[in-house]
């Protein structure tokens, strides 16, 4: 079980430093007014393997599962106390991989620009078959209902689960504006947590009406990843565990998992 590995690593202390960033992808928080900020504390840190370039992050059954993408696309599961995946499924290299989430004994995973996700057995990694979408594939989750999705806009998308088929769209806004570049989801108690593409903030979101009514700053996770391994690129990765009511987070080439347990006061 996952909670149970956390007692086998030592939680590194590293000095904080101010983060780098490129022309293309800009590590910058979302400023709030109103948002209330999600307090948090850093339980430990974990490896994470800095050529896993991370679309999803997910934890069933007390294991972690991560999706990547670029050219070597693959989903797999982690040792956490390595950061290395056993790869369970390589995608041709025509495919760039982007989120996955699991839901009855099944892995469904999107692709980035090609319209097109798979679903696989649990147990065997077999592909059982594909689905087509309209837009891109950014993040995936599910609250036992729906599948959830993203694409890269101010749009999540619920999935039938049986068939697949788009059942609405809803339109998320921050502090009554648009917010766009919402990427991988995760569903925790009645809100989906999205990373919002080129910040370090995730935003927790109220799926009866679209709108942000919490945000996480993981500024200084991203300063201190961006320390060890400048070649990092952006904070991308959500993985809840209800055993120990943690979250597991991580980045593209990030050189740690973090995770981290929200402050008593805060109610999610």
């Amino acid at each position: 079980m996952l909670n149970r590995l956390f007692a086998l690593v030592f939680l590194s202390t590293w000095i904080l430093g101010a983060c780098s960033s490129s022309d293309k992808e800009k590590k910058e928080t979302i400023t709030t007014n109103q948002t209330p900020r999600i307090a948090y504390s850093v339980q430990r840190s974990f490896p994470h393997d800095t050529k896993s370039f991370t679309q999803g992050f997910t934890i069933h059954k007390g294991k972690l599962y991560e999706s990547t993408g670029q050219n070597n696309s693959w989903i797999g599961i982690v040792n956490i106390t390595t950061g290395e995946a056993e790869k369970k499924i390589t995608l041709p290299s025509t495919y760039f991989g982007e989120g996955i989430t699991i839901l009855n004994n099944k892995i469904y995973q999107l692709t980035w620009q090609s319209k097109l996700g798979f679903v696989y057995d649990l147990n065997t990694f077999e592909k059982i078959r594909d689905f087509n979408y309209a837009t891109e594939g950014w993040g995936i989750t599910h609250n036992n209902e729906h599948l959830i999705m993203s694409d890269g806009s101010d749009k999540l998308y619920f999935l039938d689960t049986v068939n697949l088929s788009l059942v609405k769209s809803l339109p998320v806004t921050y502090e009554g504006k648009v917010l766009n570049q919402l990427n991988e989801l995760e569903y925790i108690d009645g809100f989906v947590f999205a990373n919002v593409w080129q910040t370090s903030s995730i935003v927790k979101i109220d799926i009866s009406n679209g709108k942000v009514v919490g945000l996480m700053d993981l500024s200084d996770l991203v300063s201190q990843a961006s320390m060890v391994n400048p070649s990092m690129d952006v904070l991308n990765g959500i993985a809840w565990h209800a055993g120990t009511k943690s979250m597991l987070v991580t980045g593209k080439y990030w050189p740690f998992i973090y995770s981290l347990k929200f402050k008593e006061t805060e109610n999610l």
